[in-house]
């Protein structure tokens, strides 16, 4: 039986410095949900990329004097190599916005929505926050400066450019959101799509002069244009599954589940939305999950600010599957959470350390003294699929942190079992009821194993061979 086709994609951040934990949890929990639909029978595609177009970057090149070329090379292949430390699954696709076949299809969309009569030219002056890539009505500012980057002075743009008719699709989405009441996640975010909508739509534009921003894919039949960063990134959704080249692909995976952070409401589930019913490049996105942001003590943690955490260096000193458990669990899926490496820690040593890898040591040791492998019938706590399965709810609405709730319930019924009999005693006095008990203690592990494959696959895979074999080679996660 063919597996039913499922499409994952992260946005893609631009690549004008090193990744940060707030790119880790998207990424991280797009990852997860996407091994949650493997473990589900889905074939799926799971993409991600880099977005190197566009003045910051530009500027930052000119900066560092480097070519913007080589300076996108250099950036775009830290986030390619994210894919290791962060325990990504291994068929990622990951797509530039720089690739040759990604262009053209950027310029083929612009002719469609061209011949859509949604693309026209016009003089306007706007202020515009370079942080952003986006323009700014004074309500939008405090003080005049944007409060996503504070630190960036709001710049004013005036010339001659294409612009989209935006106006245009006020109806066909509110029209798309009353039919679609599922396709932004949470409702309290979707509500705030819906009434930026409601309020009215600005046309918005879509190039720079040449002159003035040089970095950009060019608009076709106008040399003296390349376009608005924003309108080049969006096409990624469709040509990184072959549109319009491969269309048996495109038809294939098409639509696509996003995972988008909530400064990026307004362009996935309303411009990215419009330019598609634009071009009738395909129907509208299966969904939008819009997940919060990472603070530090409070306060948003971004690149321009310089207050974020290297999710590398957390890597190297704690592990994988130790970052990606904390993200799951302890970063709230929609709301902001903070972060400190205090928090961390004490969630490492209490949950992880002196949890699941204490109770995985005892029971593997219990096992080994005593003879005792798993016991017949098992399979089924071993099959991951099977296993997964038992948390679908959770999974289907993104809340990760209660999967792992779950889990951790039966670490602590696991631990409390072994507290309450005592196996390691009893085995001496009744070694049949001992080793019985030893037995379902290690059915109850590697259930536990099993479940914690989308969310720690490397710590799943050493319990099923710990559970195969009885032998732990070493301490799951060693206390700090």
């Amino acid at each position: 039986m063919e597996k039913k086709p499922f499409y994952i994609t992260t946005t893609i951040p631009y690549v004008n410095a090193d990744p940060h934990i707030g790119f880790a949890l998207e990424i991280v929990q797009a990852d997860i949900f996407a091994r949650y639909k493997k473990a589900m029978g889905f074939d799926v595609f799971f993409s991600t990329g880099s977005d190197e177009h566009g003045i910051k970057i530009y500027r930052n090149a000119l900066d560092q004097k480097m070519d913007p070329q080589a300076y996108v090379d250099m950036y775009a292949e830290k986030f390619r190599n994210l894919r290791e430390p962060l325990g990504l699954s291994s068929d990622i696709h990951f797509i530039r916005t720089t690739d040759p076949k990604h262009k053209a299809a950027v310029q083929e969309f612009w002719r469609r929505c061209l011949k859509a009569g949604d693309i026209y030219k016009k003089n306007y002056q706007v202020k515009y926050c370079v942080g952003c890539e986006l323009e700014k009505t004074d309500s939008e500012l405090v003080d005049g400066k944007c409060p996503i980057h504070p630190n960036l002075a709001i710049e004013v743009i005036d010339e001659e450019n294409y612009f989209f008719k935006f106006s245009k699709y006020q109806k066909p989405l509110l029209d798309l959101y009353a039919k679609r009441p599922d396709l932004v996640v949470p409702d309290f975010r979707f509500n705030e799509i819906k009434a930026f909508v409601e309020r009215g739509l600005e046309d918005f534009s879509i190039s720079r002069l040449k002159s003035k921003m040089p970095w950009g894919v060019d608009v076709p039949d106008d040399s003296d244009h390349v376009m608005y960063v924003w309108f080049d990134a969006f096409v990624n959704y469709i040509s990184t599954i072959g549109w319009p080249i491969d269309m048996k692909s495109f038809e294939r995976y098409w639509p696509v589940l996003q995972f988008a952070g909530k400064d990026q409401i307004r362009q996935q589930a309303a411009m990215w939305q419009a330019m598609l019913m634009s071009a009738g490049a395909g129907e509208p996105s299966r969904g939008i999950v819009i997940h919060g942001f990472i603070t530090s003590d409070g306060q948003k943690m971004s690149k321009s600010l310089g207050n974020v955490v290297d999710p590398l260096a957390v890597v190297a000193e704690y592990g994988t599957d130790a970052l990606r458990y904390y993200l799951a669990r302890h970063i709230h899926p929609f709301e902001d959470s903070d972060f400190t490496m205090e928090k961390f820690k004490e969630a490492y040593n209490a949950n992880l350390a002196n949890g699941l890898g204490n109770l995985v040591s005892r029971v593997i040791k219990m096992a080994q003294t005593n003879g005792v492998s798993l016991p017949d019938g098992a399979g089924e706590k071993t099959n991951v699929s099977g296993m997964v399965s038992l948390f679908s709810e959770y999974y289907e609405k993104f809340e990760l942190n209660k999967v792992c709730d779950e889990i951790w319930k039966k670490i602590a019924a696991a631990d409390k079992f072994v507290q309450e009999n005592e196996p390691f005693k009893k085995v001496k006095t009744d070694p049949a009821a001992g080793k019985a008990d030893i037995s379902y203690l290690l059915g109850e592990v590697a259930g536990i194993g099993a479940i914690l494959a989308p969310i720690m696959p490397e710590t799943s895979e050493k319990i099923a061979l710990a559970v195969r074999d009885i032998v732990l080679v070493a301490p799951l996660f060693m206390r700090k």
